[in-house]
């Protein structure tokens, strides 16, 4: 039986032929991946596309009360907290109200006064210079009766011879003299006073209802009451403390209505409009969220700090008094709202001058495609026309290659 004789191939031939094999492999795979570069992609896909503008903002009443001092004094009692409700009527803070008092009784006095002169003047008088004038009016009323007697009396002894024309004369004389008086007291009865001295008692009367009235308004006021029903947010104050005259001594308002002084930077203040959503939150509470609308869009630009910004007023709806005024908060506008939308991600638009376009991966090939956009937000952008749902756009590549019309690419995740 013939032997077949089997040739062993010497090691390092087979280590040859081996890293050879290795090596066709390798240049084959390069040959074959050498130009395809790597590059993260994103389908076309509908949603609802919200276009939003945040910025910081305060908190605060929208009918607060302050109270203040009307007058220098001392708080003799204080009836509420910070953070008390209470109800409308009721007593908060109590000021020694002596001074107030005392004001209060001059002003009383000086009405009184002028109200008594305005009196006697609507009655020619008071009643001693009444009295007065009924005495001399007495008195010349006897004078011009005597006088008319004495005349007659001396013109029938005229006629009789038993007296000369010179006494008749001085009688006429005697009777025109107490005419004239009894006339001046019949006036000083009547017209005793002008226009301008009623104008200027009546001026005086008013002047004094005016005092009392102040002083009345500040003798109630020394007794700080609620004028509604709300919460105490802030007291400044404590019993015994001196206080001048204007300084604060307590804030009241109704938390349930209150609203967000918001700080539009200037490039944003176009996109904003009455009634438009808004989205409040407080570092304080993270996981809450309250929710409100504008009710005031800004009306002039101001400085706040090193930013130009619009003041803008947003009304909460749904606060239940757990906002607390003057704390900062931030604030999210929905300025736009687009519901199921052809969009893609924001970093795969391109822009050129004034040519929007996307890089499609067409056979894993970037294909320079024309786009026409609409809204945009921080992520996403509205493709209007020029993609369809299923097309996948390019986003960026892994390395630092830039994306071009033709290129070799690989969608990585």
């Amino acid at each position: 039986m013939p032997t077949i004789e089997t040739r062993r191939l010497n090691p390092f031939a087979m280590a040859g032929i081996t890293l050879a094999v290795v090596a066709v492999a390798f240049l084959a795979i390069r040959s074959f991946t050498r130009d395809r570069v790597e590059v993260r992609a994103s389908t076309v896909t509908h949603q609802n596309l919200l276009s939003t503008v945040s910025t910081n903002g305060r908190i605060e009443p929208i009918e607060p009360f302050q109270a203040h001092a009307q007058v220098p004094g001392v708080v003799e009692k204080i009836y509420a907290q910070v953070g008390q409700k209470v109800n409308k009527g009721d007593l908060l803070i109590k000021m020694e109200d002596a001074d107030a008092r005392s004001r209060l009784a001059t002003a009383n006095s000086s009405l009184k006064s002028a109200q008594a002169v305005a009196q006697d003047m609507q009655q020619g008088g008071s009643q001693e210079e009444r009295i007065a004038l009924a005495g001399d009016l007495s008195r010349a009323q006897q004078q011009q009766q005597q006088a008319e007697k004495d005349l007659a009396a001396l013109r029938a002894l005229q006629q009789k011879g038993a007296a000369s024309a010179s006494e008749v004369t001085a009688a006429e004389q005697r009777l025109q003299a107490a005419n004239l008086t009894l006339h001046g007291v019949q006036q000083r009865q009547t017209q005793r006073y002008g226009a301008t001295d009623r104008s200027k008692v009546q001026a005086q009367v008013t002047d004094a209802q005016a005092a009392v009235a102040a002083a009345q308004n500040t003798y109630s006021n020394a007794n700080i009451r609620a004028p509604f029903s709300g919460t105490v947010y802030s007291l400044p104050v404590t019993a015994y403390d001196y206080v001048a005259g204007g300084q604060s001594l307590l804030d009241l308002a109704d938390l349930n209505k209150i609203r967000v002084r918001a700080y539009f930077d200037e490039p944003e203040i176009g996109k904003l409009a009455v009634g438009q959503a808004v989205k409040i939150t407080w570092d304080a509470r993270p996981n809450e969220t309250w929710h409100g609308h504008i009710s005031q869009v800004p009306s002039t630009v101001i400085a706040y700090g090193t930013r130009n910004v619009g003041e803008c007023m947003i009304t909460i709806d749904d606060a239940k008094g757990d906002l607390l005024p003057n704390t900062n908060v931030i604030v999210t506008v929905t300025t736009s709202q687009r519901f199921n939308v052809l969009t893609v991600p924001r970093e795969a638009l391109h822009t050129e001058g004034v040519n929007d376009f996307v890089y499609r991966i067409v056979q894993d090939k970037l294909v320079r495609t024309p786009v026409q956009v609409g809204v945009l937000n921080l992520t996403r952008v509205e493709i209007l026309s020029g993609l369809t749902e299923k097309d996948t756009v390019a986003l960026n590549a892994t390395s630092n290659r830039d994306l071009s019309n033709g290129l070799d690419v690989k969608i990585v995740e």
